[in-house]
């Protein structure tokens, strides 16, 4: 059972075993080209793969006052986990091309559903064609599943509850030291960061190559990072919540469980001109 992360090794043993009960999500996707995921899935992706869409599938759509990646329904979401042939016993491999970025919310959202053996392929696709792994451009035909998730909302840091937590709680921003700091801001309209709020950029996460940092040294770095907190006392938060997950990852492999996600995360954060926004000069 694969809870947290999966090399390319453990996968293909996985989809090898044939009396495994494997499902492989491609996760792919480009902020600035949203329909590009889905194109480079197209063109190949590991064989038997489905796909989830970033804004179709694991976001519900913008709203005035939502982030950029406002949660989806989760109705419609266990629809679609259903469609790609999952049931509640399934491990599911979640990947992208792009050091577990975008993998990672889909690996959340089960997670908040209740299924807990799902994990994100360390290195994703690039580890995966580094490999010599097989690719495919067909799409599989699967059976619909009878996966029954229920979200568990303690999971989840509501938009009521974030000032507060940052006060007495440790809020990470996961997002590039520039952004956090307000020096840069290439995507949202207000730059700057939530008060209170500390800077883990999500890339101290991974090694030169792509991959996920060992167990051991990413327990080692987040517990002098969390030091004076217990790992329930943190929530994780980024840009749009997608990249925010990336670190709970990170946190749930190195053993430190219980962490929150506020979803809304930054662009969610300043659409009310009144909440207050730290800049670091």
């Amino acid at each position: 059972m694969f809870t947290t992360l999966i090399s390319v090794s453990e996968l293909s043993d996985l989809l090898q075993a044939k009396s495994s009960a494997t499902v492989v999500l491609d996760c792919r996707s480009y902020l600035t080209a949203p329909d590009q995921g889905e194109r480079v899935f197209l063109e190949g992706h590991i064989p038997g793969a489905g796909y989830l869409h970033l804004d179709h599938d694991l976001s519900a759509p913008v709203t005035a006052d939502s982030g950029r990646h406002p949660l989806p329904s989760f109705t419609q979401l266990v629809e679609k986990i259903r469609s790609c042939g999952v049931n509640n016993d399934t491990q599911v491999v979640v990947y992208d091309d792009c050091g577990g970025a975008m993998a990672a919310r889909a690996w959340w959202l089960f997670r908040v559903l209740g299924h807990f053996t799902v994990s994100v392929l360390d290195g994703g696709y690039p580890a995966w064609i580094a490999a010599s792994g097989d690719v495919s451009d067909q799409e599989s035909s699967v059976s619909l599943g009878t996966f029954s998730g229920e979200p568990d909302l303690s999971m989840i840091l509501p938009l009521e509850q974030v000032a507060g937590f940052a006060s007495d709680g440790l809020l990470v921003d996961a997002r590039s030291p520039e952004r956090y700091r307000g020096e840069q801001e290439p995507i949202d309209p207000v730059a700057g960061h939530i008060p209170g709020a500390v800077n883990r950029p999500l890339q101290l996460n991974l090694t030169a190559d792509g991959c996920f940092k060992s167990a051991e040294t990413l327990q080692q770095e987040w517990l002098g990072f969390i030091e004076g907190y217990e790992s329930s006392e943190v929530a994780h938060y980024c840009g749009s919540g997608v990249t925010a997950c990336h670190n709970l990852l990170t946190m749930e492999h190195a053993g430190l469980k219980g962490a929150k996600v506020y979803p809304g995360s930054w662009s969610e954060w300043i659409r009310d001109p009144q909440r207050p926004v730290a800049i670091d000069k």
